[in-house]
């Protein structure tokens, strides 16, 4: 008989009332954060909470924390996270590899992350993770002897026969208490439910890989998830992804801080050319198995599908053709990247919805919420028209990414920290992402949250005094600016519209420079017709002399028009510079300016001038000389 069993019956249930006071006390606070939240459901076409008002997700990805992706940490060689594994297991124990990663997941999203971001006005995060961190740490070692020999298929199977005879024992999820997955999901939940933000539980990286890109899903054999077969001829990277969401639902099933349960990021390349269907079955036979998973737990959270071509393409996985009994609360993805803003461009394809009309179409159609999972990666301006149409349609999305090494188009911006294959590289890396240490890149938030037609300052300028060229005015182009290629809207077409990517995130091409002094950047590849206005407060009326520190590498001279509200009041003419002496200083005078607030602008006559800044200074005696300063 067990002790507890000889215990009188009154003492026994004075310990069990304790125990249940105390788990109860020590819920509290998780209770009191969830109720600020309502459980969110679908409506016919939108997303509504408890009390029928509905809402709009938008919000933030919180990539490369819970998945590496290589070009998220500049380890672009490396590829993916386990290749980055398989490269620090070469001069570091499995154990060193786990107290390395437990430290970088501690640093790289905290509350101070989430706090930031909802201060801008967002409302969600989306939380992409690996399935690994759902496994035990002794089976992490499984799958790390792949990672140190990936091109060994009997490492492969071996790993894969682990996993089924894990699977078979009931040994795969089960401690939902201690495994990281579970533990770092909700202390996030807590985080955002502070802020009133949902979270989106998003498998990143599902068992097996579910396509060809090793970078976002992490995989060892493209398509695993679709056609590994363990040896009892199970698909058993499939099973495996369904016992997942069963034990994610389990857990979080009554919980309203979760917004939706994003199945599988991205399926891609699941197509006849891999020895798949071309009606997406494979997809359509695994989503209809998650959705009967999660609603046989009792579970009418919002499920979120993902279609194949990296999110968008849905034929044979519209509402009717699913296998599901329970088509309630459905919600249907667009990744939108590169493609046009325009909402009267449209695919024939009316199952392919990453462009506006074919969204719109196919939500109107089906009946059926829509949200766009991801979508950035390109300029301020393309930022801007993407959640103006979006907006317009009460359409939510979520920006990709928080943060991302020396990122023009992340939220945050970490600075660089050398190599993650070196202990220097990896002490400044878990150095560098901590929030308190990024930047925030501004003008990214600017085009974000702020309305269409708005310029603003990038800085406080004033004359007499310097200004950095970079720093013109943060708006769309032909307002704060005007550049010829601003916006990337064909996939095909890989040309940054920053040349330099670096410093800003719109379409005016900046360089990093060595010249002092400077703030180590300047305004390059200057095209005909092209401006940048700058708003300026003119503290001291009258005459000044424009000094400019400029760069010209064409054999023909370089014009520039300096206007103030429109009317010209100088001109910078710049000849040809030597390779000796690439950057000079050049003075023009300048007509009497009045004092008050004022639109500066640079009005580019002929190309050719790179520009690192303006100072302007009272002079009654103005020069006009070129010379190496």
């Amino acid at each position: 008989m067990k002790h507890s069993d000889s215990q009188p019956p009154f003492k026994r249930r004075w310990r069990s009332g304790l125990s249940l006071a105390l788990l109860i006390v020590c819920l509290l606070p998780q209770l009191s954060l969830a109720q600020r939240l309502s459980m969110l459901h679908a409506q016919g076409s939108k997303v509504v909470d408890a009390s029928g008002k509905e809402v709009v997700l938008r919000g933030f990805n919180v990539g490369g924390w819970l998945l590496q992706e290589s070009y998220i940490l500049k380890t672009d060689t490396l590829d993916s996270q386990a290749r980055i594994r398989g490269g620090l297991l070469r001069t570091m124990s499995d154990q060193e590899l786990e107290a390395f990663y437990a430290q970088y997941r501690a640093n790289f999203v905290t509350k101070a992350d989430i706090d930031f971001v909802a201060a801008q006005g967002f409302n969600c995060v989306r939380l992409p993770f690996h399935y690994d961190l759902f496994l035990t740490r002794q089976q992490r070692l499984e799958r790390n002897k792949v990672s140190r020999s990936p091109r060994n298929p009997r490492t492969v199977d071996a790993y894969v026969q682990s996993l089924s005879q894990w699977y078979d024992q009931n040994q795969l999820f089960t401690d939902t208490q201690n495994l990281d997955g579970f533990r770092i999901i909700d202390e996030v939940l807590n985080w955002c439910a502070a802020n009133k933000m949902y979270v989106i539980l998003d498998l990143h990286a599902a068992p097996g890989g579910q396509g060809y890109d090793r970078n976002i899903n992490d995989n060892f054999v493209p398509l695993d998830l679709w056609k590994r077969k363990d040896r009892q001829g199970r698909l058993i990277y499939q099973d495996i992804t369904v016992r997942l969401w069963e034990k994610l639902s389990a857990r979080y099933r009554q919980d309203p801080r979760v917004a939706m349960y994003d199945f599988i990021n991205e399926p891609h390349k699941v197509n006849p050319e891999n020895g798949l269907s071309n009606d997406n079955a494979e997809i359509n036979g695994l989503y209809s198995r998650l959705i009967n998973a999660v609603r046989g737990q009792n579970d009418q959270h919002l499920v979120l599908l993902e279609g194949n071509g990296y999110g968008n393409e849905y034929t044979n996985l519209t509402p009717d053709k699913l296998q599901v009994q329970d088509r309630r609360n459905i919600v249907y993805n667009a990744h939108r990247y590169w493609c046009p803003n325009d909402p009267k461009a449209a695919d024939p394809n009316p199952n392919q919805i990453n462009l506006l009309a074919n969204l719109v179409a196919f939500r109107d159609k089906w009946q059926v919420p829509v949200w766009v999972g991801e979508t950035g990666e390109n300029s301020n301006e393309w930022f801007a028209g993407a959640v103006q149409g979006l907006n317009s349609q009460n359409i939510g999305w979520c920006h990709w990414n928080l943060k991302r090494v020396e990122g023009v188009t992340s939220l945050l911006r970490v600075r660089r920290y050398g190599s993650i294959l070196t202990p220097e590289g990896r002490a400044a890396l878990l150095r560098n992402v901590q929030f308190k240490e990024c930047q925030p890149n501004r003008d990214v938030i600017a085009a974000l949250t702020g309305p269409a037609t708005v310029r603003t300052p990038f800085a406080a300028l004033r004359i007499p005094g310097t200004i950095h060229a970079t720093d013109y005015d943060m708006g769309r182009n032909g307002i704060a600016y005007h550049d010829a290629y601003a916006e990337r809207t064909d996939y095909r077409k890989e040309a940054p519209t920053n040349n330099g990517s670096v410093y800003r995130n719109d379409g005016i091409d900046i360089q990093p420079i060595a010249d002092k002094p400077s703030n180590g950047f300047a305004i390059s590849d200057m095209a005909s017709g092209e401006w940048v206005n700058y708003t300026v407060n003119v503290t001291k009326p009258g005459t000044y002399t424009l000094q400019a520190r400029v760069k010209n590498d064409a054999n023909t001279p370089a014009k520039l028009s300096v206007k103030l509200d429109d009317v010209v009041v100088g001109a910078l003419t710049i000849d040809q510079t030597t390779s000796t002496t690439p950057w000079v200083t050049i003075a023009v005078p300048i007509t009497a300016l009045p004092a008050g607030k004022h639109t500066l602008q640079l009005y580019v006559e002929q190309p050719g001038a790179s520009l690192s800044w303006l100072q302007f200074n009272p002079s009654t005696t103005p020069t006009n000389t070129q010379g190496g300063q």
